[in-house]
């Protein structure tokens, strides 16, 4: 059993937001384990079909128990029975009860709930398990190839890995997109995933996709909007010191799993080699969702984006928040300090007053070269997050 970064205050009601397969009902199952829970599961067709027929059962249940009321209510994908989300306001408001509600698609819940019980349930996200989470578990190249979903970390063979990650592939199609409805036409999405895949971490082209798909770009977007409300990944902005004018320029998508990708790109069959541009693109991919995550867990508030010059050069991760300097963070698989690279990403710091600048890469050594301290990734995470987490 993993101890998940995750730590939602349990004064109060709270969602418990992430993709399929990140263990949100094991860890509500460990962490309230002592304490009188009822709990609905959605994914239960029978349960679901009874809160679809009368949301009020929940209520009438409620009602029936007395005085003896439990001290959580836990209703496991909530997006399932978004109605469900009246009654729950209701009884917290009435009755004071807790609820834990766990989704993994926001879809159908802005659509047919519209304002997540407005702030009477506080919102957190689950995401695959980080470094912090793996301890001595924790092996560069696996979570490379296979990623980190805790399922993954369960499996003795590289062989049992694929066969679930391709398993996981489709039960997202068939459950999360076909079942919800969230597209008309499922084999345009299908196509879409895996091109979705291949552009990871690259500036998007909606047009040039929409051309590899048959579909327009509107519907690209709407496609990419779908990946993010259910999860499976999220923009990355351009940088500009104005939010509105940053979201002007093309965005980059990054997939929330390394393994995940790899099924939907369908290269499972060879793996990632040190050395290769393939895996310098990994390496890179996983720095940045390391730091998306712990962003989150710790509640750092910091806004991720990157940032391109007019002559093409850029930057793989800005990060900045009101009142403090701004991070660039460029990141290489090397074990070796390339100075060629740090001296350009000294340049390119130059348009930044007062930032701190980091080239990070997989060198134990710590050097400070100009204006540009280079750090081993661990240490990154060190200097970022210590305050917030034991690192």
């Amino acid at each position: 059993m993993f101890q998940r970064l995750v730590n939602p205050l349990k004064s109060n009601s709270f969602f418990l937001f992430g993709a399929r397969g990140t263990g949100k009902s094991t860890w509500i199952q460990n962490q309230f384990q002592k304490q009188n829970i009822w709990y609905i599961d959605l994914l239960d067709p029978e349960e679901e079909d009874q809160y679809i027929r009368s949301p009020k059962h929940l209520e009438d249940k409620v009602g029936a128990c007395g005085p003896q009321l439990p001290d959580w209510i836990v209703i496991d994908e909530i997006q399932r029975v978004p109605k469900l989300l009246d009654l729950v306001h209701r009884l917290i408001e009435k009755k004071k009860i807790k609820f834990i509600l766990t989704g993994s698609s926001a879809r159908k819940l802005k659509r047919g709930a519209a304002n997540l019980l407005a702030g009477r349930a506080f919102v957190y996200h689950l995401y695959p398990l980080t470094t912090q989470e793996l301890k001595d578990s924790f092996e560069l190249n696996s979570v490379l190839n296979w990623g980190s979903l805790p399922k993954v970390q369960s499996l003795g063979s590289n062989a049992e890995r694929a066969a679930y990650l391709k398993t996981y592939a489709l039960t997202y199609l068939k459950e999360e997109v076909q079942s919800e409805q969230l597209v008309r036409k499922l084999e345009p999405f299908r196509l879409f995933l895996e091109v979705a895949a291949q552009c990871n971490a690259k500036i998007l082209n909606f047009k040039k996709i929409s051309n590899d798909v048959g579909v327009d770009d509107k519907t690209v977007f709407s496609y990419f909007q779908i990946l993010e409300e259910t999860w499976i990944g999220f923009f990355l902005q351009s940088y500009h010191p104005s939010i509105r004018k940053s979201q002007l320029s093309h965005p980059k998508f990054y997939f929330f799993d390394p393994g995940v990708i790899r099924a939907l790109s369908r290269t499972l069959s060879g793996n990632i080699v040190s050395g290769t541009s393939l895996y310098g693109d990994a390496f890179e991919h996983w720095v940045i969702l390391e730091i998306y995550r712990l962003n989150e867990y710790t509640g750092s508030d910091y806004r991720l984006s990157y940032f391109a010059t007019k002559e093409g050069s850029e930057v793989d991760l800005v990060l900045d928040k009101p009142g403090f300097p701004v991070i660039l963070i460029e990141i290489k698989s090397s074990t070796r300090v390339d100075e060629r690279e740090v001296n350009k990403l000294a340049r390119i710091s130059m348009d930044f007053k007062n930032a701190r600048v980091y080239y990070v890469s997989q060198d134990m050594n710590h050097l400070k070269i100009g204006s540009v301290i280079c750090l081993h990734w661990q240490e990154l995470l060190k200097e970022l997050f210590q305050e917030e987490l034991e690192l």
